[in-house]
């Protein structure tokens, strides 16, 4: 018999995961705390379409209510909620969860310590998902608008113990994920985290405090500027932690780091200014802000802003931003293209 399988959160990510488990014949229960998603995925199945094809799966799905009829414990347990739903999202699946068994978070920013705090770091795997544009615009359907990345030679999912240990779990749980799209098990899970972290930090809030799309950021000068610099502090900051920070988005964080030296940052732009994309893309933060759901900034540019003061490093961009996207959130400032002449200021230019 194989594993049963919670995702606790489904979401954009959860949502597509969760369906070609199923569409490979996993055991897979879906618990959410959207009522619609709920009822749509146990009224007409979940939905996936997009770049790899389109297909619709009978699930289980179950509002958080449900779940105290739930007998039978789940071996895996894969964590996809929004960061700051993290600690009570791991502490509500933990009971649900056998005692040998173990928990996968799959989501942006710095979450696994705490995750490992709450269940034990010996139980718990840490997932990059890199590059894989998925969106939730509406109950009980997910789309991907990027290509996969196993097409050109790009790794999406990246699966990592917190010791830097390979072990049966990571390699297991990477040769599910490979069912989707490329993955491995590694052995470098703070450096692939923090990876993507700058990666999200460079593009998520600018895409949603401006509501500009891929495309639309690549052709803005000021924007590709502010990009760069965000790029920049954050990986200047995970290098000063001692971390071995893999490429970001296709760049050696050191290129990132030393952005303002010679001819690096011309070329940094260029490249900036041909990565737009086949769809004019709205990063994750950015469907949230659109959805009129509260940002993940304070666990995304706001953890390189507070790593930065403990190292020493200054980071006048991300602070920059941290402070509209607070705007964008409490709703005194309106999310458009006119709030990218405003942190420009802020940050002299």
């Amino acid at each position: 018999m194989g594993d049963k399988i919670a995702i606790m959160g489904v979401g954009a990510v959860g949502s597509y995961v969760g369906a070609y488990f199923v569409k490979e014949g996993e055991d897979v229960t879906f618990i959410d705390m959207w009522p619609e998603h709920v009822e749509t995925m146990r009224s007409k199945g979940l939905r996936a379409s997009g770049s790899q094809g389109d297909f619709t799966v009978p699930v289980n799905a179950m509002h958080l209510t449900d779940a105290q009829n739930i007998y039978d414990l789940f071996d895996i347990a894969i964590i996809s909620v929004k960061s700051y739903d993290t600690e009570w999202a791991t502490h509500f699946i933990k009971r649900y969860v056998k005692p040998e068994g173990f928990f996968v978070s799959i989501q942006n920013c710095w979450n696994d310590p705490l995750i490992g705090e709450i269940v034990g770091p010996d139980r718990a795997l840490g997932c990059v998902a890199s590059h894989i544009e998925v969106a939730l615009w509406e109950p009980g359907h997910v789309n991907r608008g990027g290509e996969p990345g196993r097409d050109h030679g790009h790794t999406v999912f990246r699966v990592g113990e917190h010791n830097g240990t390979i072990t049966p779990k990571s390699e297991k749980v990477a040769a599910m994920l490979d069912r989707i799209d490329a993955a491995y098990a590694s052995d470098n899970l703070w450096g692939e985290r923090w990876s993507k972290l700058c990666q999200n930090s460079m593009g998520n809030a600018i895409s949603a405090m401006s509501a500009m799309g891929s495309q639309d950021l690549a052709k803005d000068p000021r924007t590709r500027l502010f990009r760069i610099h965000l790029a920049k502090e954050g990986c200047q900051v995970g290098l000063a932690q001692g971390l071995n920070v893999v490429d970001v988005s296709a760049k050696s964080a050191q290129m990132w780091a030393d952005a303002d030296k010679g001819d690096v940052f011309e070329e940094l732009d260029d490249f900036l200014g041909s990565r737009g994309g086949n769809v004019n893309w709205l990063a994750s933060m950015a469907q949230d802000v659109h959805k009129g759901r509260h940002s993940e900034i304070d666990f995304m540019n706001g953890l390189i802003s507070r790593k930065g003061r403990e190292v020493g490093v200054p980071t006048p961009y991300n602070d920059a931003i941290i402070e509209a996207m607070h705007g964008i959130d409490d709703g005194s400032i309106k999310p458009g293209p006119a709030t990218i002449d405003q942190i420009m200021k802020d940050v002299g230019r």
